[in-house]
């Protein structure tokens, strides 16, 4: 039985890897139009059908899924498709809280099916202009729902959060380790120092 992340997000790779387990990559082609605006339901749903595709062609192994979500007054923000998309959405988010919600699911085989979600209230920072366009230059936002990365270095967009870090990068990894422990995967604890006081953690 492997491990199988249904995504090709290299963010999403790098923090399954910090679980300290063996996994491979068979990302998920899917379709995630829909007219939900419910972001707990979009995500946990966007979730769980990525995981399920790919646990169809790999019926003896255990899938995990995840989708971001980004929510600002009533909105979803999505993956922008171009620089102007992006520039709208970074300047409607800036200086503002907005929530952002991870949905992450487990397919084992036997029909054992786990899914959850985690909550984060981010803030951003009042970022010039200049720094908005340096970022889309760079090509950073269209892989990104709400076009920001909140791990970004030189940007640095957030001016402080209020849940799990992991889950705005695209996966919640204390979730997640609850999730696998459901269905009999052992997972290692999280290793990134802001692990250690996750509110998620518990």
């Amino acid at each position: 039985m492997t491990l199988v992340l249904a995504s090709a997000s290299p963010r999403r790779r790098e923090l399954l890897a910090a679980l300290g387990v063996a996994f491979e990559i068979d990302p998920a082609d899917i379709d995630e139009t829909s007219a939900e605006i419910d972001p707990v339901r979009l995500a946990e749903t966007l979730a769980l059908s990525k995981a399920r595709a790919v646990a169809a062609r790999r019926p003896g192994d255990v899938v995990i899924g995840s989708d971001t979500v980004v929510a600002l007054d009533g909105r979803l923000l999505g993956k922008p498709v171009d620089a102007a998309e992006a520039r709208t959405m970074l300047d409607a988010l800036r200086g503002r809280a907005h929530e952002v919600v991870t949905g992450v699911a487990v397919v084992a085989p036997g029909g054992l099916d786990a899914v959850a979600h985690g909550r984060t209230a981010v803030v951003m920072r009042e970022y010039e202009a200049a720094e908005r366009d340096e970022f889309i230059a760079r090509g950073e936002p269209y892989d990104k729902a709400g076009g920001y990365a909140i791990q970004d270095t030189a940007f640095h967009p957030a001016a402080g959060i209020v849940g799990c870090e992991c889950g705005v990068m695209g996966l919640p990894l204390w979730t997640l380790k609850r999730l696998l422990q459901d269905v009999g995967v052992e997972a290692g604890t999280p290793a990134p120092e802001r692990c250690a006081g996750c509110p998620a953690r518990r």
